[in-house]
């Protein structure tokens, strides 16, 4: 038995993950999908001091805490700093990594210039405006690739602004992350901004997966994702 912990990208909190976490608790493996401090059901945190160190201390915490190990640590789109950054503090915890179409980095690597600078410009303008200067207000979910009208009414009500801080905050790195074996999924049926990341985990010698669906892989496609994590997971 593996223990999954799922960690949401941005806007997004730990209920993004619910259509995924009954296949994965069928299989007989643990699963925890916390919420990152200033979003959704803990978005009465947010502050302009949150950041991804602040995210990648709320999931070390977490494992601490309940004293896990053999993790199998999952992060979709932003959520792969976090992933990254948690694997540098606790490699012996984990079991692997798994990127859901999301960030791979280095140290001293920001998440914003991670991004295609047509999207990194689309993110700064409306920081500046409807973002106060600190808060990341929501992307359109039809730009991520979410299209069914039932999709939209779920995530929609639901999604919070992102704090600016953790796309600006470098990544640092002083451990040995890359002990901890890694895997990469790449969701192929939208715009495809995580390509050159997928490409990058592939020249690192990472198995490479993809799936045909949009970037909201665990909304769209959440028993295509469960079965996929599972057979990473047993790899």
């Amino acid at each position: 038995m593996s223990t999954f912990v799922l960690v949401h990208g941005a806007w997004h909190g730990g209920w993004a993950w619910r259509r995924v976490i009954p296949s994965l608790r069928e299989a007989g493996h643990e699963v925890h999908a916390p919420t990152l401090t200033g979003v959704s059901d803990r978005a009465h945190l947010i502050s302009p001091s949150v950041g991804l160190s602040t995210h990648i201390q709320d999931v070390v915490a977490l494992i601490e805490a309940h004293d896990l190990d053999d993790v199998v640590l999952v992060g979709h789109s932003y959520a792969g700093h976090v992933v990254t950054g948690v694997a540098d503090r606790i490699p012996d915890r984990l079991a692997r990594r798994v990127y859901l179409d999301a960030f791979v980095g280095g140290d001293g690597d920001a998440a914003i210039d991670l991004l295609p600078e047509t999207v990194a410009g689309h993110y700064r303008e409306s920081v500046a405006g409807p973002g106060f200067g600190w808060l990341i207000p929501v992307r359109s979910l039809a730009v991520l690739g979410v299209t069914e009208q039932a999709d939209l009414d779920w995530l929609s009500p639901r999604l919070t602004p992102h704090p600016w801080l953790a796309y600006t905050e470098p990544l640092r790195l002083e451990g040995d992350s890359g002990k901890v074996p890694a895997a990469y999924v790449e969701c192929v049926d939208w715009m495809r901004v995580f390509r050159p990341h997928a490409e990058k985990a592939a020249a690192l010698g990472w198995p490479v997966h993809h799936l045909a669906t949009g970037h909201e892989a665990m909304v769209t496609a959440p028993k295509e994702l469960a079965e996929l994590l599972l057979t990473i997971s047993a790899s």
